[in-house]
């Protein structure tokens, strides 16, 4: 007898279905907007250490649509132009080079920018008398094809969203430190190390191991607002994980107590130095200046958001059931439930494990906050701490640990984590598609920013206030770089502020929380990626939970904004 199917049931789209759909519609969106850009600059700004600090920004009021140059205007103007010894000066303007392109039938505009005279110098001098502007051009991919033969297509967005970047950020860089961090801990898992103290935990913590979880989750928020935990977070969660599972709880709390958390810390933040010291820089802020405010605001916005997820965790505890999680965290439950009586024995070459786990995570936070280090010297530090593990393992004769063991517990490791990595750079093609977050180079999605910008002009102050951290809060879907949001937006949020008569402090504050909060949501984030690939959740899951939680924080985040308006916050 044929089934009938319950077409109640919605089966959750797998992460990588999500982002292509995403993908597709970015694409669509290209040939519907034209492309547009802004002339940048170099400006100066003192950071949260007091030292001077340089950032590439948008000249706010220089955006100017794609049009196809004017050459009989450019050709007629250039003699003019070369003659003109100020000029040449000023813009560094190689006379010899732009001399050999008087009299040419056509000019290219590459060619002109080797000789100084770049789009940017052309519109500076005579604006949009350089273009032809009669019909505005779109930026859109190809449907196939590389940067190297015929342009870039949207259906290679996997591979050029893998080989962006560079070793220090997205794409490249993430991904690379999810391989290394997955084959250590592959090692620290088959130690077996981390399920032998959860046990001792547990047994030991009888009463009260449900204040584990607001007390990290206020450890977790504490970390993003000093120093901007982000990348920081991903090995983190994989101890977490198995810990809070075996507590009673589902994977989605681990992730909510470390990820959202620190991201939490970031939104609320009154010194971070990747957000809002660089946002009161590029808005003219005294760097700093507010943090009594902030510092309310933090202490607020983490006692509620821990207390919302304690109401969740709670829930999920009483009736495990009901987590969407159940079935995929069924593994850690039936682990930590089979573990014979000597893989709980807590030995001594365990603790030594946990004890040097515990010491090289202090080595990490004090490499990030007091040596800058970053992705490169996190993945070597993880990388270490894996193989000293594993060496432990081997003197002290745990789980049967050999060279070749560790070699192949590194290799699952990895394994476990390549899917994650591939996401990161799905993740990063959507942004390319959209024609990159660079100002200078024509984009759809710098003429979305200058467009959404003069939608907020001329309506009530508190409503523009709202309006901003709205609008911060989408386009943090997009760019998910705390300071590449802040040096495309400040720029034109900053003067706006001034018009509309909100005070600029409030424009970053408006930032800060749209940046912050949406980095927990965003399937665009490498971090978030990275956290849920560790967790073994699937972005479509995180969405219907973390939906309820994003109106959650968008109530708190226009609360504080009212009363920052009110009290005249400066």
């Amino acid at each position: 007898m044929k089934k009938n199917r319950d077409l109640t049931k919605f089966r959750t789209p797998h992460t990588y279905a999500i982002i292509f759909c995403v993908v597709i519609f970015s694409w669509y969106l290209t040939f519907l907007v034209p492309a547009g850009k802004f002339s940048t600059h170099d400006i100066e700004y003192t950071d949260a250490n007091g030292d001077t600090k340089t950032k590439t920004v948008l000249i706010e009021g220089t955006f100017r649509y794609s049009y196809p140059l004017n050459d009989e205007f450019i050709k007629s103007k250039l003699p003019e132009l070369l003659n003109d010894n100020v000029k040449v000066q000023e813009f560094g303007i190689d006379s010899q080079k732009a001399g050999e392109l008087i009299g040419k039938d056509e000019l290219d505009i590459d060619a002109l920018s080797e000789a100084g005279i770049t789009d940017d110098v052309l519109y500076s001098i005579y604006g949009d008398k350089i273009y032809d502007t009669s019909s505005k051009l779109h930026k859109t991919a190809k449907l196939w094809g590389t940067e190297d033969f015929g342009g870039f297509g949207v259906l290679n967005y996997v591979f050029e969203g893998l080989v962006s970047g560079d070793k220090y950020g997205t794409a490249v860089g993430v991904a690379a430190l999810i391989l290394v961090v997955g084959g250590a801990f592959g090692i620290i898992m088959k130690t077996g190390a981390v399920d032998a103290g959860i046990y001792a935990f547990i047994s030991k913590a009888k009463g009260f191991e449900r204040m584990a979880i607001p007390m990290f989750f206020i450890l977790f928020s504490l970390g993003g607002a000093t120093f901007g935990m982000a990348e920081e977070v991903i090995p983190f969660s994989m101890i977490m994980v198995p810990f809070v599972i075996a507590l009673g709880y589902d994977s989605i709390v681990a992730v909510t107590v470390t990820y959202v958390a620190s991201q939490v810390g970031n939104a609320v933040s009154w010194m971070s130095p990747f957000s809002v010291a660089i946002a009161q820089g590029i808005a003219g802020v005294p760097v700093l200046s507010g943090a009594r405010f902030r510092l309310v605001m933090w202490f607020v916005t983490t006692i509620l958001a821990a207390a919302y997820t304690m109401r969740y965790a709670e829930k999920i505890r009483k009736n495990p059931s009901l987590s969407p999680m159940h079935e995929k965290d069924a593994h850690f439950r039936i682990s930590n439930e089979n573990l014979s009586e000597e893989e709980k024995e807590f030995k001594l070459g365990h603790k030594l494990i946990l004890l040097e786990l515990l010491l090289g995570l202090i080595w990490i936070i004090w490499g990030v906050t007091s040596k800058g280090y970053y992705i490169p010297e996190i993945a070597s530090q993880f990388f270490v701490m894996g193989l000293v593990a594993g060496f432990i393992a081997i003197i002290f004769k745990l789980n049967d640990m050999t060279i070749n063991s560790m070699a192949q517990s590194f290799q699952n490791g990895v394994a476990d984590l390549a899917g994650t990595a591939m996401v990161v750079g799905m993740a990063k093609g959507i942004l390319l598609i959209l024609g990159g977050s660079d100002a200078n180079i024509p984009s759809t999605l710098n003429t979305i920013l200058y467009n959404v910008g003069n939608l907020l002009n001329g309506v009530p102050k508190t409503i523009a206030a709202i309006g901003m951290y709205i609008f911060q809060s989408l386009f943090n879907l997009v760019v998910t770089s705390n300071s590449g949001q802040a040096a495309l937006t400040m720029p034109i949020m900053a003067p706006l502020a001034d018009i509309v008569g909100i005070s600029r402090q409030v424009a970053v504050l408006c930032y800060q929380l749209g940046a912050g909060f949406v980095d927990a949501f965003t399937p665009v984030s490498a971090s978030l990626i990275g956290v849920l690939g560790v967790a073994g959740i699937d972005w479509g899951k995180w969405f219907k939970f973390q939906v309820k939680m994003q109106g959650f924080f968008m109530i708190i985040g226009i609360t504080f904004i009212c009363i920052a308006m009110a009290i005249g916050f400066q």
